[in-house]
């Protein structure tokens, strides 16, 4: 079975979360708050992901995340890397750092690489803004205790 980490799942949760509204700042407790997630997750991984060119951290005050680029023009391949590395099905693809002890004999020799590259180009193609859309309802249903987007913005401020 090929599955990503619960932690990337997460990164994808919380990066579909500040694609609703794009233009907001939220801390770990408000992203928790929308999300569900217990802080200190929400926390772990908007810092891995403030690494990345797509989100951006600001100290003080008022500081927090927030979207470096539109919804539309971060891929999900780009999360998954931030969360977890380059994507490889297999040890010996082009881009993995990891030896494999039989390469050099093994029938399979560059075989992975066409899957890992569909694989990739699968990530590439559906952008934060399409993973959003999918999930718009979804987001509106887990609102805790059934609080509205209005209510929810309320209490984070």
């Amino acid at each position: 079975m090929i599955k990503l980490s619960k932690m990337t799942d997460y990164g994808v949760v919380i990066m579909s979360e500040m694609a609703r509204l794009p233009g907001r700042t939220m801390t770990a407790p408000d992203v928790s708050l929308y999300t569900g997630l217990p802080v200190p997750t929400a926390a772990k991984i908007l810092r891995i992901l403030a690494k990345s060119p797509f989100l951006n951290s600001q100290r003080g005050a008022h500081g927090g995340y927030s979207l470096a680029k539109a919804p539309k023009d971060i891929s999900i391949a780009e999360i998954v890397r931030a969360m977890e590395g380059p994507v490889a099905v297999t040890s010996c693809v082009d881009d993995s750092v990891d030896d494999c002890s039989v390469e050099s004999c093994c029938p399979m020799r560059g075989g992975w690489e066409k899957i890992n590259r569909a694989l990739n180009t699968a990530l590439e193609e559906v952008t934060l803004s399409d993973m959003c859309h999918d999930t718009e309802n979804v987001s509106t249903a887990a609102r805790p205790f059934g609080m509205t987007e209005q209510s929810v913005q309320t209490q984070a401020e």
